[in-house]
């Protein structure tokens, strides 16, 4: 028999807290009216009502009448300040933010400890007694506490999934059998969960080798990223030491000008004051010799003039002082003509090594990314892969299944191909003798006049042709033309043949070339003695792009628009030189 002494017997069962309005149930056990509601709320489905206290089950429920007595002394008790929750749950009991709560706590719920699948409901320590103890329970399974009962019910038919369709691979209820899946093929969820954990053990291994991969690559992409910090360092360091030598050379060249001049200087001005010290000793005795003739020419005395006549008379020597002759065209001019040309040279070569440096540093990738593709027929996993271009070090790496188009679409707009504009500049030594070439290598004119070439293997020698200095590979490329006179623009490997009548050294008339002919009339393409006429808009400007990787060589029509005339697609083995067969002339524009 409880005491009635001890702080049990005016506490919950339920929720081990002090009784609130206290009801008693036919068994004689009272509990707080929210609690004991609450239990057998949820036990209304079953139509099984038992006293949480001493386990007699009521197959009806009891009806709930309050304990005025227990009220008043639960009152007073309350008032008097004392502490009877000496059972409450301390500190974790409570159910936090991801734990599940027990479903028939009351109030501040306490963590549920198992789930029942049978009830759909979870339940704590206290709670979970009944499936214990009461016979009724005995048949309910039991599991570790799951969040998300209802889940466990069939939405349609509000009965437990029990079953696996595996026509629509769904779990079902047993209703589900005989309506929406009759005739599908159905087996318990058990026997479906068996089966698909034999699959769950080669899943834990793809995962884990994929984990592995993915590590491997994160720490190859790591090493790659310090090495690339290391590379850019290292380059820094050393650009600055080669430019800083570089100025000093500047510096020393300089000081050589100033130098040379300052010598020259002296020299001439110390050549200078000898002559004009000689010169005026020689008028000041010229002027004393002429007062004497003066004199002698107004004396009076016969003796005195015979005398000193042949001495006065006498004519100068000459030749001991040479006549002195400025030459009008000499002066610095020509040592600041020279200067302001170094200076301009540099300039220019500055401005197309710094584009050169730039478009390599900005047109080869420092990473490639290739699609992750499955194929478990040959190897039963994801070769997923993310690369660094080893170009980016060096060495020549061809990822032939990276679909470079679709990373980097090809130009459509002008303002598009002018991103890939590089500076091209005539070679003189490939050029044929009635060709001039000008504009610091940017411009020919085709003349009658033979120029002072020297002989050279790489020159035409029996057609008005040129190369560009530039070898093109390993990218994208983009220049402009402007041309008068029937001529032809193309690209050849450097081994194009340079001697002889023969057709061979014209672009293309062999396989070592590609060109466009162009005239007042029309267009022709050609590539291997083989043309093919092509139509478009004449225009005094061609624009020509050229992708060496994807095999590419497009010539444009410039004008209000920008019209494609022509497009080589094949394979390129080889630098590629840009080249004119010039009719009148040919400039190579600047579009920056």
């Amino acid at each position: 028999m409880a005491d009635h002494t001890s702080p049990d017997y005016f506490s919950c069962t339920l929720c081990v807290n002090l009784l609130r309005d206290p009801v008693a149930i036919p068994c004689g056990h009272s509990f707080c009216m929210d609690c004991i509601s609450g239990y057998w709320n949820e036990a209304d489905y079953t139509g099984i009502y038992i006293c949480p206290q001493c386990k007699i089950t009521f197959t009806q429920r009891p009806v709930l009448r309050p304990n005025a007595t227990l009220s008043m002394v639960a009152e007073k008790i309350k008032k008097s300040g004392l502490n009877l929750n000496v059972h409450a749950p301390q500190g974790n009991g409570y159910a936090g933010p991801s734990d599940v709560p027990c479903d028939f706590c009351s109030g501040k719920k306490l963590k549920a400890v198992k789930s029942c699948l049978n009830c759909l409901a979870s339940y704590c320590e206290k709670h979970l007694k009944p499936h214990y103890e009461s016979a009724t329970f005995k048949r309910h399974k039991l599991v570790d506490e799951l969040g998300n009962l209802d889940r466990k019910i069939c939405p349609q038919h509000q009965k437990s999934l029990e079953l696996f369709c595996r026509t629509d691979q769904m779990c079902i209820c047993a209703i589900c059998t005989v309506s929406e899946h009759k005739g599908h093929d159905i087996v318990s969820a058990e026997a479906e969960r068996s089966e698909k954990q034999k699959l769950l053990g080669i899943s834990t291994s793809e995962i884990k080798q994929k984990c592995q991969e993915r590590v491997k690559e994160l720490e190859e992409l790591k090493t790659a990223v310090d090495s690339l910090k290391n590379s850019a360092q290292r380059a820094m360091v050393e650009s600055q030491k080669m430019f800083e030598e570089m100025i000093r050379s500047i510096e020393r060249m300089r000081s050589e000008v100033t130098k040379l001049i300052g010598i020259n200087e002296k020299a001439a001005l110390n050549q200078a004051e000898a002559l004009v010290e000689r010169l005026e000793q020689e008028i000041d005795e010229l002027k004393k010799k002429e007062s004497g003739l003066k004199q002698l020419y107004s004396t009076d005395d016969h003796i005195h003039f015979l005398q000193n006549f042949n001495y006065l008379c006498t004519p100068a020597d000459d030749g001991f002082i040479p006549k002195v002759t400025v030459n009008p065209d000499f002066s610095f001019g020509a040592v600041r003509k020279a200067v302001a040309a170094i200076k301009e040279r540099l300039e220019e070569f500055g401005r197309e090594e710094l584009m050169m440096i730039s478009k390599t540093v900005n047109d080869v990738p420092v990473y490639t990314t290739e699609s992750r593709t499955l194929d478990r027929r040959s190897k039963g996993q994801d070769h997923n892969m993310t690369t660094l271009d080893r170009r980016s070090k060096g060495q020549d790496h061809n990822m032939t299944t990276v679909d470079r188009s679709h990373a980097n679409p090809e130009p459509r707009s002008r303002a598009d191909f002018i991103k890939y504009f590089c500076q091209l500049k005539l070679d003189p030594v490939t050029a044929y003798k009635e060709l001039s070439i000008s504009e610091h290598n940017r411009k020919v004119i085709r003349t009658r006049d033979l120029q002072p070439y020297g002989e050279n293997p790489e020159r035409f020698d029996s057609f008005a042709q040129v190369l560009c200095r530039e070898g093109l590979s390993g990218g994208r490329f983009y220049w402009e033309i402007e041309w008068s006179g029937e001529f032809s623009i193309g690209v050849a490997y450097r081994g194009i043949s340079r001697k002889g009548k023969g057709s061979l050294c014209l672009l293309g008339y062999n396989d070592k070339s590609w060109s466009l002919l162009c005239s007042d009339t029309g267009y022709s393409a050609w590539h291997n003695r083989v043309d093919k006429a092509v139509s478009g808009p004449h225009s005094p400007r061609i624009g020509v792009y050229l992708d060496h990787n994807a095999g590419v060589l497009a010539f444009y029509s410039i004008g209000s628009s920008m019209t494609l005339l022509h497009r080589f697609e094949t394979t390129f083995t080889e630098p590629l030189y840009p080249g004119f067969g010039v009719g009148t002339s040919v400039k190579i524009c600047n579009v920056k």
